[in-house]
């Protein structure tokens, strides 16, 4: 078992955590113990508490949240606080939801502190799509149903810059982040691209938490879902073939009827 007490916890340095998708056991015992260890704790507004509990009562922790249309610290400066917290010496711990490699920024992290000649280490953390599908025990990808997964975001630079042909269909799995404010402009997106209508979709709320919920639905459905059930996030769409696995109570939403198309 790895002592992370000499080189990666080397005062002055800036390590940047994946937090996993909020359950505190999902931890890697890197995170753990790094979060014991840690002067300062940098983290954002989807890490739980029960993970900020295990800090060291001794760490000084900066909120650096961030909502829908409201950044309460641009990117930039939260780079800038690294930089700086890493200067004043001590172990600086970048605390991120999911992984900080996907869709977290880290890279741009990483990026800043290395240019500012700061060290840098990334602590890999279960990703939000790994955690949320493992609670819904819906399987990713299969053989009988894909044999690949994408992963996209639902409001990075907009949905018109992004190219998702070929990512939803027929043996494949994609998985969309942040996309719950957007489920009707994803609708139509999907299926101008030619993705079925009927394509099963779920949705994960609040994955790997007690308040965890597994809806699922079609794919022509997905908006007034969102809307009748509230959905809120932190959410995830997983749209295809997959959304059909699942525990008998979470069981696949039968809308075909009603909708009135295929299934």
């Amino acid at each position: 078992m790895e002592n992370i007490s000499n080189e990666t916890a080397t005062a002055g340095k800036v390590h940047l955590v994946g937090a996993g998708p909020g359950d505190p056991e999902l931890l890697t015992l890197k995170a753990a113990r790094l979060l014991e260890r840690a002067d300062v704790i940098v983290h954002d507004g989807l890490v739980s508490q029960g993970i900020l509990d295990l800090a060291s009562p001794s760490a000084r922790l900066i909120s650096v949240a961030k909502k829908r249309s409201l950044h309460s610290v641009p990117q930039d400066q939260i780079n800038q606080i690294l930089v700086r917290e890493a200067a004043k010496g001590g172990v600086v711990v970048r605390l991120k939801g999911g992984d900080p490699f996907i869709f977290g920024r880290g890279g741009e992290e990483a990026d800043d502190c290395v240019a500012a000649g700061v060290a840098v280490e990334v602590v890999p953390g279960i990703s939000a799509a790994l955690g949320c599908a493992a609670q819904a025990r819906m399987p990713l990808t299969h053989r009988d149903a894909s044999s690949a997964v994408s992963f996209v975001a639902g409001q990075c630079k907009g949905l018109s810059d992004q190219n998702w042909s070929g990512l939803a269909g027929k043996g494949r799995t994609l998985v969309i982040y942040m996309g719950v404010a957007n489920a009707e402009a994803i609708v139509e997106k999907l299926i101008a691209d030619g993705a079925a209508p009927d394509l099963p979709v779920a949705v994960l709320e609040n994955g790997t938490r007690s308040d965890f919920r597994a809806l699922r639905t079609l794919l022509t459905d997905l908006g007034d879902l969102v809307r009748r059930e509230k959905v809120r996030s932190p959410a995830l769409l997983v749209v295809g073939e997959v959304a059909r696995y699942g525990d008998a109570e979470d069981k696949f939403r039968e809308f075909a009827q009603m909708a009135g198309v295929g299934a």
